[in-house]
């Protein structure tokens, strides 16, 4: 979307803080013996307190166009998105790369956040490393979101990230815009040239997100048609914010 008022900046940047205490929360809650299913229940009930809407609740996102049936997306290791927490049955492992995803609708808007923690500790420095440089990536993405930029150049500067560490991305999946709907124009790749792609404007929301895998970056749909799970079952990390662009350079919402 294009933030286009006062008002409705104020409404995301609310949005955005709620999301990012939720998924800080959530985070803390990742140790061994703790389930997917328990993050659910507490995101849940994070998202009720606060008075808002759980925004990937039955969005029509599956392989056949399947309603998603929980509100958070929790995925592990070779899961590198949109596995439901509701119904995938996971049991944090020490050593465990997971991912935690979410988005919640404060007053009609919507913020997408999401973020990569290791249960436990971890049991190999390329663990440690994949993680680093997903926060690395999504960093350097988000400081090229000025008006002017492109998605190309945000896409050529995480790339070059994966290029440093020898780390695969997919190429089937994206960042987008964001705000009025969970996923809308423009697509915000992981990889590009600079200066091609869309051009930022003042007032675009996108949510960036990196996501790398140890391997070759070659996904497939598992059997519950939503997770994304690496073909060579290597592990994988996803880091995300939604981002506002404005006269004075990127402002994170999800912080």
């Amino acid at each position: 979307m294009i933030a286009r008022t006062q008002e409705e900046i104020e409404i995301l940047r609310e949005g955005g803080k709620r999301l990012a205490k939720h998924v800080r929360r959530l985070g803390e809650m990742v140790r061994p013996g703790v389930t997917s299913r328990d993050l659910e229940e507490a995101a849940i009930q994070m998202v009720k307190d606060d008075g808002d809407e759980p925004a990937f609740l039955d969005y029509a996102s599956g392989r056949n166009g399947e309603h998603f049936p929980s509100v958070l997306c929790v995925s592990v290791n070779d899961a590198i998105v949109h596995s439901p927490a509701g119904t995938n049955d996971e049991v944090f492992e020490n050593g465990d790369v997971v991912s935690v995803d979410f988005g919640i609708i404060h007053r009609g808007l919507i913020t997408d956040h999401a973020a990569t923690v290791i249960c436990g500790k971890a049991i190999s420095p390329d663990d440690e490393m994949l993680v680093r440089a997903a926060y690395e990536a999504l960093q350097v993405g988000i400081d090229q979101a000025w008006p002017g930029k492109t998605t190309g150049d945000i896409g050529y500067a995480v790339e070059k990230i994966a290029e440093k560490y020898g780390l695969g991305f997919p190429l089937n999946l994206s960042g987008h815009g964001v705000g009025k709907e969970i996923h809308e124009e423009p697509h915000v790749p992981n990889y590009g040239d600079p200066g091609k792609g869309h051009k930022l404007v003042e007032g675009l929301v996108i949510a960036i997100e990196p996501m790398f895998t140890l391997g070759k970056g070659n996904l497939f749909v598992d059997k519950d048609n939503f997770s994304y799970r690496t073909k060579d079952g290597s592990r994988s990390a996803h880091a995300e914010h939604t981002v506002l662009v404005t006269k004075n350079g990127p402002e994170i919402l999800t912080k």
